[in-house]
């Protein structure tokens, strides 16, 4: 079964549109979302969540369709985007009491497991926190409710390399009974490289490719240069294709 399956997402804005963008993640599996800044990938993510609404399309998550059924499905998902922020002079302790409120599968000993395996101290204030340690406290909280589904907007981003590393090893453990799967955007094509199994390319608001990483990058080797012999990397993928057009 497929986990998350988006199927025909529109968004227009004024100066840019977010066109037809289809893709399934499976269950059990890591999706890679890539693209340059501004190509599309957060208005994808923010569409599926309904924190925009798209103007056309349909989202579904577990077989239901999200906006019909958008309370039950948020049950099961663990969110993190960049760019929201907690109260800065709350303590986490008191953020915390206030979210686990909204989870019916609110997992405390989780919660303090992941406070332990990401060094945070309940009592610091969110203005003490570093980017990093932002990103690992938000993953704390989406991981504690036992979410079979993670959408992560760079969720790397302001991590330290040790920091980040063992971060994916955290994504693949995550993942390996097959009961939960994760979708998130990145920057940092290498970390794609190291756990993802499926990758989703968004180019000027239009999806370019999402298929298996093998395939897909299998899908690109008519980007490289003539008597070029091994194959092409994610990055090289990204940085050829961003600075020249192929139909791939």
């Amino acid at each position: 079964m497929n986990a998350l399956s988006v199927q025909g997402i529109t968004k227009h804005y004024s100066s840019f549109t977010l066109c037809d963008i289809t893709f399934f993640l499976p269950q059990g599996r890591i999706m890679g979302l890539i693209g340059k800044n501004g190509a599309g990938k957060t208005t994808t993510l923010k569409s599926m969540l309904n924190l925009v609404r798209p103007d056309s399309g349909i989202i579904e998550m577990f077989g239901r369709n999200f906006m019909e059924n958008e309370e039950v499905c948020k049950q099961n998902i663990g969110v993190v985007l960049g760019e929201i922020d907690f109260y800065k002079h709350k303590k986490l302790a008191v953020i915390t009491a206030v979210t686990k409120r909204f989870y019916q599968n609110w997992d405390e000993e989780a919660y303090q497991k992941y406070l332990e395996v990401f060094g945070l101290d309940p009592q610091k204030r969110v203005k003490e926190l570093s980017s990093g340690m932002k990103v690992k406290y938000m993953l704390a909280l989406a991981l504690s409710h036992h979410a079979k589904l993670l959408i992560l907007d760079e969720p790397t981003s302001g991590l330290d390399p040790v920091s980040r590393d063992d971060l994916l090893g955290l994504f693949r453990q995550l993942v390996k009974d097959g009961e939960r799967s994760i979708l998130f955007s990145t920057h940092i094509i290498s970390d794609l490289e190291k756990c993802a199994d499926d990758i989703t390319y968004i180019k000027d608001g239009k999806l370019l490719k999402s298929a298996e990483k093998s395939v897909f990058i299998q899908s690109f080797q008519s980007l490289k240069e003539p008597g070029e012999i091994r194959e092409l990397s994610l990055e090289e993928i990204m940085l050829r294709t961003e600075r020249r057009h192929y139909d791939i």
